[in-house]
């Protein structure tokens, strides 16, 4: 589980998240990871959100695959740097992925988008 600090919680963390002016992106097809990056946060611990729709499955496919992202992250939030807000988006194929899998995929997609909000390109 994620540590307190280290979450988006309201709406308004997750649209700066998504929308903020150092912001990057990358997907494949069953993740998306959106970064952002602030002056304000700076020095502060990487937060991470997760967003898992309806489209994913119902309500036990939904935490579940939430679940599982959130122990994947929590076990990558060292490769994080400090201020950085992520959002992590499930694609409907999340829920027929393992665990195994869905970790391949962070461990590709993450350095792609750190990289990215680092450089400030999209």
């Amino acid at each position: 589980m994620l540590p307190a600090g280290h979450r988006l919680r309201t709406s308004s963390e997750f649209s700066a998240a998504l929308r903020g002016p150092r912001g990057a992106r990358a997907g494949s097809t069953l993740i998306v990871v959106h970064a952002g990056q602030t002056d304000a946060r700076a020095g502060q611990p990487p937060r991470v959100g997760f967003v898992v729709s309806k489209a994913v499955g119902g309500a036990v496919v939904r935490n579940r695959t939430k679940r599982r992202l959130r122990a994947l992250m929590a076990a990558r939030l060292s490769d994080v740097p400090a201020g950085t807000d992520l959002v992590v988006r499930a694609n409907p194929a999340a829920a027929q992925a393992n665990s195994a899998q869905l970790g391949a995929e962070l461990d590709r997609v993450l350095p792609k988008v750190l990289a990215r909000v680092g450089s400030g390109r999209r």
